[in-house]
């Protein structure tokens, strides 16, 4: 029996594999090199200034930054990253060659690192460009397979699809960026919890009114482990201070996000959870983990909600990537929008379980939303698919 179970065991991590090789596409991944800092003009593009701070170890070698290895501690960075006037929502524009074409790719404009007081510094600079009442940090946490130019790179995609003006800071851990590195991920992920903490702290110790996150796939084990260890320790953060969480596609297992919500108390503001049933990594990853539901492809709409949360369900919207593990990144332009709806939701007593709709960016693609102790239908639109 031991052997067969051995035989069996092997042969299903092969298909995970095969799997994850699959999902991740023949398409070359930006490597060494790859942030060389552009000095073309760049008249026509839209620059981001992005934050970072990260446990992943400097990369000594020329336009690369930070590599897969793992630090001791916390490092600080900032970049300047250029977008195309070609851009196209919802899509990196990756150069074919460093440093690019400004006029057609995502280009490197400025980077260097910081050290703490350097990146205190750097944040209260920027937040002091905007105006009293709109002073707010948007965070993004990448997930598992990402290297540092594909962290960077996406949180300026982010940043530029969803409009919003907040001073964007990019948590990064250290992925080690292959699809046969989920042991390594999933440690990196545990490992980055103090980081991700630190980070946190110095976030709403700083200027800043609101400090708002979105994580996506294994970021959100960094994100709630983080969130469950604050909340227990004897430093809670302000509460006034956060703003909104989102957990996108969540590479969590449901039973772990239970226990976790169960320890550290049902949030005064609900989580947003984006998940879609035709996750394909999504499936490996249950696969890998004994066949057990991932919080991102979960359909107890009601139980998440009791656990305070509000659902949001992508299946209906295309994605661009095989997996469909991307579709937050699709619909990044609809973030204003929908901000607005889920904030005019907290408005709203909530009596009993009812559907409503919420007309966030148009109708060509329906989102289920279940908020606690109701069920909304929300239009959204992936623009990118019209």
């Amino acid at each position: 029996m031991t052997g067969s179970r051995s035989t069996l065991t092997a042969t299903a991590r092969t298909v995970l594999l095969l799997a994850l090789f699959a999902l991740a596409g023949c398409g070359a991944r930006p490597g060494a090199g790859i942030l060389e800092v552009s000095h073309e003009p760049a008249p026509k593009t839209t620059q981001h200034t992005i934050l970072v701070a990260t446990t992943r170890e400097a990369d000594k070698r020329p336009g690369t930054l930070y590599g897969r290895d793992r630090a001791t501690g916390l490092n600080f960075a900032s970049a300047t990253v250029s977008v195309p006037p070609t851009h196209e929502p919802g899509k990196i524009e990756w150069p074919a060659t460093p440093p690019g074409n400004p006029e057609t790719d995502f280009t490197v404009r400025a980077a260097s690192r910081l050290d703490d007081a350097g990146f205190r510094a750097a944040l209260n600079k920027e937040l002091a460009k905007r105006p009293k009442g709109k002073r707010e940090v948007f965070v993004f946490i990448h997930g598992y397979n990402t290297r540092f130019p594909e962290a960077l790179y996406r949180m300026v995609q982010l940043k530029n699809d969803s409009g919003l003006p907040h001073v964007a800071v990019l948590f990064t851990w250290a992925s080690g960026g292959n699809v046969t590195d989920y042991l390594y991920d999933s440690n990196s992920a545990t490992i980055a919890r103090d980081g991700f903490e630190r980070t946190l702290r110095t976030l709403v110790d700083s200027g800043a009114e609101k400090v708002n996150i979105l994580a996506h796939s294994m970021g959100n084990w960094v994100l709630t482990e983080t969130i469950r260890q604050i909340r227990i320790s004897d430093r809670p953060l302000p509460e006034s201070k956060l703003g909104v969480v989102a957990m996108a596609a969540p590479d969590l297992d449901v039973d772990v996000f239970k226990a976790q919500m169960r320890r550290a108390g049902k949030p005064k503001k609900p989580y947003i959870i984006l998940v879609s049933r035709d996750d394909r990594a999504l499936r490996a990853s249950s696969l890998l983990a004994g066949g057990k539901e991932r919080l991102g492809a979960y359909e107890d709409e009601a139980e998440l909600a009791e656990l305070g949360a509000i659902v949001i369900d992508l299946t209906a919207i295309k994605g661009s990537d095989t997996a469909n593990h991307g579709k937050f990144a699709e619909i990044a332009q609809a973030a204003p929008e929908l901000r607005s709806a889920l904030q005019s939701l907290e408005l709203r007593p909530r009596v009993s379980t009812t559907e409503t709709t919420v007309n966030a960016v148009g109708d060509t693609a329906k989102a289920a939303i279940t908020f606690p102790l109701k069920i909304l239908t929300a239009p959204l639109t992936a623009l990118s698919n019209q």
